[in-house]
């Protein structure tokens, strides 16, 4: 009986096939300013006085380093931060930054309602519930009309 060919490895990655990751500190607070808008100065304001240098390294290599990659439109980060932070739950902060910063970027009510209402049959029920209480919080601060009003 013959027996079947071995599979091969993959050959193994080297640097030069990696997507560089910058950490581009300039590059992070102008992007955080552009998703927060006026707020971004308070965002992750009094994080210095209970964790010094805290902030910078969120925005450094969060916004300098991994909104900075190739590969992704930034509707689509969005898209994946309000999934994300709605499957994770008890991150309400965060979800409601997010809320505001797609709404900044041009995404509609109806856009981010629908990326919670449709990971509701993969992230439960209660979390998706959790996720609209936000955004529909969050709406409401921003006094973003309601769609068809």
């Amino acid at each position: 009986m013959p027996t079947a060919p071995m599979p091969t490895r993959p050959a193994a990655m080297t640097p030069a096939d990696l997507t560089p990751a910058p950490l581009d500190r300039e590059a992070g607070y102008a992007l955080l300013a552009e998703l927060a808008g006026p707020v971004a100065a308070t965002t992750l304001g009094g994080l210095d006085g209970l964790a010094p240098g805290f902030a910078d390294w969120i925005v450094t290599s969060l916004f300098g380093g991994t909104y900075q990659r190739p590969g992704l439109a930034l509707r689509d980060r969005q898209i994946a931060n309000l999934a994300a932070l709605t499957a994770l739950g008890g991150v309400e902060p965060q979800l409601a930054d997010h809320v505001r910063n797609s709404l900044r970027i041009g995404m509609t009510r109806e856009e981010i309602i629908e990326v919670i209402v449709h990971l509701a049959p993969y992230v439960g029920v209660p979390k998706a519930l959790a996720g609209l209480r936000v955004a529909t919080a969050t709406f409401a601060e921003a006094g973003t009309p309601e769609e068809g009003a």
